[in-house]
Order: C-alpha cells, then sequence, then structure tokens
C-alpha cells in the first residue's frame, strides 16, 4: 500500500481558503474590529517579518474566539458547498481520484482550518490532519488544538495521526507529497515521490533553490 500526502491551499486550491473562511465565517462588526486589533500583525505579516505559521493563529483566534461549534460549522458546511467548488484545481481531483483508484491510504496535511476541511475530505473520501480549533462547552476558543498545521509540525501532526491508526511510515511501499511553500518542504522530505506547484522534485534542495529566486 502507498501513501499519498497532500497539501490544501494552494495545492489542491488555486487560492487561500484559510483567509476566505475567514471573510466568509466572520460577521461584519466582528470582521471590523477584528482588523483593527490584528493590523500590526497583518502589516508584519506582508513585511515578511511575521511567518504565517504565527498569523494564522492570532487572526483565528480573533475571528472565532467563543463562537458557538454549532454556527462555525454550518458555516462551514456552507463555504464547502458554495465557495471551494470554485477555487478546486482539475488537476487535483485528478490525482486524488487516480491515488483512490490505486488503493493508497490519502491525508490532506494541512494549515487551514477544520470547520470546512473535515467537511471536505469526509465528502472526498480522505483522512485530514489539518489546524484544528479547540472547543470548550460547545464554543470554539479561538485558540488551536494542536498547534499550526504546517513545516515540523505536519510531519509531527501525521505521524501522531498514523500511531492513533496503529501505522507508522515504514509500512508504506511508496510515499508521495505534494506541496506549494516553504511549509510544505518537511512533509515533501518524507516522500519518495515529491511534486512543488505540481511539478516533479527529485529533492527538496531544488526547492529551495526555486524559492530562492
Amino acid at each position: 500500500m502507498n501513501l499519498a500526502l497532500f497539501d490544501f491551499d494552494g495545492t489542491i486550491t488555486n487560492q487561500d481558503a484559510f483567509t476566505e473562511f475567514l471573510f466568509f465565517a466572520t460577521p461584519k462588526a466582528r470582521t471590523l474590529a477584528g482588523l483593527m486589533v490584528t493590523s500590526p500583525v497583518i502589516a508584519l505579516y506582508k513585511l515578511g517579518i511575521l511567518p504565517a505559521r504565527y498569523t494564522r493563529p492570532v487572526l483565528a483566534k480573533v475571528a472565532f474566539c467563543h463562537r458557538t461549534v454549532e454556527e462555525v460549522n454550518a458555516l462551514g458546511a456552507r463555504f464547502v458547498s458554495e465557495y471551494l467548488p470554485s477555487v478546486i484545481r482539475p488537476e487535483a481531483l485528478v490525482a486524488l481520484k487516480w491515488h483512490q483508484s490505486q488503493g493508497d491510504k490519502i491525508y490532506l496535511v494541512s494549515a487551514s482550518l477544520s470547520p470546512y476541511l473535515d467537511i471536505w475530505c469526509q465528502q472526498h473520501g480522505i483522512e485530514v490532519v489539518c489546524s484544528r480549533l479547540a472547543e470548550k462547552h460547545k464554543r470554539y476558543t479561538g485558540g488551536y488544538l494542536d498547534g499550526d498545521c504546517s513545516l515540523d509540525n505536519k510531519v509531527r501532526l501525521l505521524k501522531k495521526r498514523l500511531t492513533a491508526e496503529q501505522l507508522c511510515l515504514t509500512q508504506f511501499d511508496k510515499i508521495y507529497a505534494y506541496g506549494d511553500t516553504y511549509e510544505d518542504i518537511p512533509m515533501l522530505e518524507l516522500a519518495d515521490e515529491k511534486f512543488f506547484n505540481w511539478q516533479k522534485v527529485t529533492d527538496t534542495q531544488q526547492i529551495r533553490e526555486q524559492l530562492a529566486k
């Protein structure tokens, strides 16, 4: 059996679904207030000073703190049906279906959020490891349950999930991985077959050189 690992934003989609969901799921008044509070964080991110892995949790905290799980998950379902179909890459669906036809174990490993990824992955019959919003008393706290699912944390959370399913990486005959940013490099390093922006690469050094240009 083979293992196939897919990033979501920019790999399966052609746009940043994380940011779109923040605007989609956040009431206008809360959005305006949140932009005032987070504007220094956003500015630091745009200047390249604050990495995305630190920016995303701050924005999620402002957007979802103390909102009911039922409300946010319902918005996640709407997001899946109303928005995501317009940004899914056709080549991504082809790749997913090919891996499914081969009987491969498929995991989406993404820094995007659980309220919509859980639903989308269930619809497509694949497993999901992602940035998961923490819950308390049927409300989201705004925090993450196990950190931002990017870089080395992608690998850690994937291995944690495999262990929970009594699996390990060495059990697979071949590992495929698909990504599109530097945040996917640790995941790609696990793979025998690596695809960056849908182009096959032989090693991650090629990716680092490409990103450095």
